[in-house]
């Protein structure tokens, strides 16, 4: 597990998330832990290092 610092594009305060280095590509929706609105997730990993990585709003 990695942990990421960056900045949520709802709030703008800067948290972060533990990511799961066992997988070298992931997608997915998480809640930002302060306001809770949801964030796509994309990230790579290259040799067990963040290679790639982005916090977008879903448009609803």
């Amino acid at each position: 597990m990695k942990e990421h610092f960056f900045t949520c594009p709802y709030c703008w305060e800067h948290i972060s998330m533990l990511l799961d280095d066992s997988l070298m590509t992931q997608d997915y929706i998480e809640d930002c832990e302060v306001c809770c609105n949801p964030l796509q997730i994309q990230v790579k990993f290259l040799n067990s290092e963040i290679a790639e990585f982005q916090a977008s709003s879903i448009e609803q």
